[in-house]
C-alpha cells in the first residue's frame, strides 16, 4: 500500500466570495486501537460543504486553517487497527461521521449526537473525507450489503437526517404531513413519512423539484407561494428549508396539537407567532443530525424502499470538487457525488 494519499483541501481567503481548493499529498493515516482504515469510494456533497466553501464559516464553526470538506462517505475497509474483531478487510461500509465522547452525559443517555465534544467530519477543526483514505472507529463504520451501491451507501447520511426528523415528529399511520423544501433532505423526509403510513404534501419554490417530490411519492406538491389550498391542515410539519417564510407558513397550517420539526438550517432567529402556538398547543422541536439511525437506513436502502441512487445528478473526482460544491446551482440538480 502506498504511504501517501491525495486530499482536496479548502483554504481562504473568502473575500472573493469563496475559498480556494487544491489537491495535495498527505501521509497515509494509520488506524489506532478500535479503528479501521477505509478506502473512500463515494462522498455526498452537502449544503454545509458548499456553505463552508462560499463563506468560510457556519455559526461558531470557522475555517481558520486548511480544511478537508465532505462528511457523507462510503468505502471499503483496507486495514484493521488493534482490537478490531467485528470488521473485516474488504468489507464495504458506510461511515457515520460523528464520533462522540463515549462517557459523556448525552452519549450515556443515548443522545450521542448532542454530545458537545462530538468530533464530526468536515466541521472545523476536524478534517472531512474528500480524500482517498480515512481512519474511523470501527463502531461507526456500518457494513452494507452488495445490493447497496457505493453512492447509496454514502447517502445513508442524509437518509439518517430524514429518519431523525420523522422520529422527532412522531410521524405515524394516517398522519397528514407537510414538508417544506424538495431538496435531498426534504425528498427523503417525505419518503420516510410515507413509509410510516403518512399522507405527504411537499412545497418548494422550484418547479423541477416539485416534480421530483411527486416521483418520490408525495400525494400533493405545490409551489411555495401558492400552497396548500385554503383550509388544508396537517398533523406534522417538517421544514427542510431553514427559511423564515416557509417556517411561518407551515406553522399556520398545523392542526391543534400539531408537531413542527425544524431540520433546515437558515435563519438564526425567527419571529415566533406565540398566540398561534399557544392557541393550538403546537409542539415545536429541532433536530441536530441523528443518533442510532444507520441500521434502519441500511435496511431501507437494501430493501429498495428508498431509492438513494435516484438522487445522484452529478459525479466528480478530487480534481473537480469545486464543480461538485456548486453543482446544486444548476436546474434539476439534487445530489453531487465525489468519488476520490
Amino acid at each position: 500500500m502506498t504511504t501517501t494519499m491525495k486530499v482536496s483541501v479548502l483554504s481562504g481567503p473568502f473575500d472573493a466570495g469563496h475559498g480556494s481548493l487544491h489537491v495535495e499529498e498527505r501521509p497515509m493515516p494509520v488506524p489506532g486501537p478500535g479503528e479501521v482504515l477505509v478506502r473512500i469510494k463515494a462522498v455526498g456533497v452537502c449544503g454545509s460543504d458548499t456553505h463552508y466553501y462560499r463563506h468560510g464559516r457556519i455559526g461558531d464553526y470557522i475555517v481558520d486553517r486548511p480544511l478537508v470538506l465532505g462528511h457523507e462517505p462510503s468505502g471499503v475497509i483496507v486495514a484493521l487497527g488493534p482490537g478490531v474483531l467485528n470488521r473485516a478487510i474488504g468489507q464495504r461500509v458506510s461511515l457515520e461521521p460523528g464520533v462522540p465522547e463515549p462517557l459523556s452525559a448525552q452519549t450515556l443517555a443515548g443522545r450521542y449526537n448532542l454530545d458537545p465534544d462530538v468530533r464530526f467530519f468536515a466541521t472545523p477543526p476536524v478534517d472531512g473525507v474528500f480524500a482517498e483514505y480515512a481512519v474511523h472507529p470501527a463502531a461507526f463504520c456500518h457494513p452494507v450489503p452488495d445490493s447497496v451501491s457505493d453512492d447509496a451507501a454514502a447517502l445513508l447520511e442524509p437518509l439518517s437526517v430524514a429518519i431523525a426528523a420523522g422520529r422527532a415528529g412522531k410521524v405515524g399511520l394516517g398522519d397528514k404531513v407537510l414538508v417544506a423544501g424538495a431538496g435531498p433532505i426534504g425528498l427523503l423526509a417525505s419518503k420516510v413519512a410515507q413509509l410510516a403510513g403518512a399522507v405527504v404534501t411537499v412545497t418548494d419554490v422550484r418547479a423541477e423539484r416539485l416534480e421530483q417530490a411527486e416521483r418520490y411519492g408525495a400525494k400533493h406538491s405545490y409551489a411555495a407561494n401558492a400552497a396548500p389550498p385554503a383550509g388544508a391542515v396537517f398533523d406534522v410539519f417538517i421544514d427542510a428549508t431553514g427559511a423564515e417564510p416557509a417556517v411561518l407558513a407551515g406553522l399556520a397550517r398545523l392542526a391543534p396539537r400539531g408537531r413542527c420539526v425544524l431540520v433546515g438550517m437558515g435563519a438564526d432567529t425567527i419571529a415566533l407567532p406565540v398566540q398561534l402556538v399557544q392557541g393550538r398547543e403546537l409542539m415545536i422541536t429541532g433536530t441536530f443530525r441523528y443518533a442510532n439511525t444507520w441500521p434502519i437506513a441500511v435496511g431501507l436502502a437494501a430493501s429498495s424502499a428508498v431509492d438513494l441512487d435516484a438522487l445522484v445528478t452529478s459525479v466528480h473526482g478530487l480534481d473537480d470538487v469545486e464543480a461538485a460544491l456548486t453543482a446544486g446551482d444548476s436546474p434539476g440538480a439534487l445530489k453531487a457525488i465525489v468519488r476520490p
